[in-house]
């Protein structure tokens, strides 16, 4: 792995304006992504944790340009692509692809899935129309899927296959970096399974970059070099991902892995209790914005900003108590 990251994004920002049509009232912004700092390296699995409305898929599309950035900066490639234009953008978007949650709202129902897969091909006009199913072929072999599904409608296949379906039709523009956002959550456990040992196979035989999104840290564990924990828009937790389960420093990472449920009934009951208060996620107070659920917080917490500090060696993490 070399030192230069594949995808670089520095001061990252998006917030929405939710204030809705009275313009009397207060004016209400949330904050989905703000002032995020992130590398990914070529060949590197990525993994981006944190519960739901923390910013992770808002995060995935913006490093993708799928939606704008309020402000920050992204370099992909060694090109600067935070306001580059949708025409020059058109040709790196070959090199980025996603992958979404629910396979199902992913596919045209109109459409057969061979067809789908090869909606990238189209678009960039890759090959004949014989190469270009040459290629969907190969690909749905790679994913495992048999040659004859191409010509099946999305209703005729299982979760797991369309799945499948959508991990072809992201890999087959041969793309360095790929976003994948809850691949396995709208799937059954043992079909999951499946799945992440494709991702992972996938990962490794084509080099790929991927950004791995999910609240589930079990997944992580499996497939990520690195992970971040996200909340409310900020990293607050950065390191290698056994690290991080062995060593977590920041409490909303501690109560993230207490939620994992434990293997056997009697460890049940030690697990850690989470004062909640989801009005931070609308109004976060100018301090940590995990003070209303964190039980170790000192008055310091709601004066200081949180900033990344490296506690140890590629161990960085967004908490006052661990400053000192």
């Amino acid at each position: 792995m070399n030192n230069n990251p594949l995808i670089n994004a520095t001061g990252l920002k998006r917030y929405f304006d939710i204030s809705g049509p009275f313009t009397f009232l207060k004016k209400r912004i949330v904050k989905a992504v703000d002032g995020v700092d992130i590398k990914i390296y070529n060949g590197e699995a990525f993994g981006l944790v944190g519960e739901s409305g923390s910013g992770k898929s808002t995060l995935g599309r913006l490093l993708l340009r799928l939606i704008p950035a309020s402000q920050g900066k992204i370099v992909f490639l060694n090109k600067d692509i935070t306001d580059l234009p949708e025409r020059r953008l058109k040709e790196l978007r070959k090199q980025m692809q996603i992958i979404l949650q629910n396979p199902y709202a992913s596919l045209n129902p109109r459409m057969r899935v061979g067809k789908s897969a090869a909606e990238g091909l189209d678009a960039h006009r890759i090959g004949s129309k014989r190469e270009r199913l040459d290629s969907v072929i190969k690909m749905f072999e790679t994913v495992g899927l048999k040659r004859e599904y191409i010509q099946k409608f999305p209703h005729e296949l299982s979760g797991g296959e369309r799945q499948r379906v959508c991990i072809a039709r992201a890999l087959i523009l041969n793309p360095r970096f790929v976003v994948a956002d809850e691949p396995v959550s709208a799937l059954d456990v043992t079909i999951q399974a499946q799945i992440l040992s494709l991702l992972t196979q996938l990962q490794k035989q084509f080099s790929l970059s991927i950004l791995l999104i999910t609240h589930d840290l079990r997944i992580v564990r499996h497939i990520a070099k690195t992970t971040a924990v996200m909340y409310l828009g900020k990293i607050v937790e950065l390191a290698d991902t056994e690290e991080l389960f062995k060593n977590p420093i920041h409490p909303y990472s501690k109560l993230l892995l207490a939620s994992i449920p434990p293997a056997h009934p009697k460890d049940r009951k030690n697990r850690t209790h989470d004062p909640e208060n989801y009005n931070a996620i609308m109004f976060p107070q100018n301090g940590c914005r995990f003070i209303n659920r964190c039980e170790s917080a000192k008055t310091e917490c709601s004066e200081e900003k949180e900033i990344l500090r490296e506690i140890s060696k590629n161990h960085w993490v967004a908490c006052s108590l661990n400053y000192k």
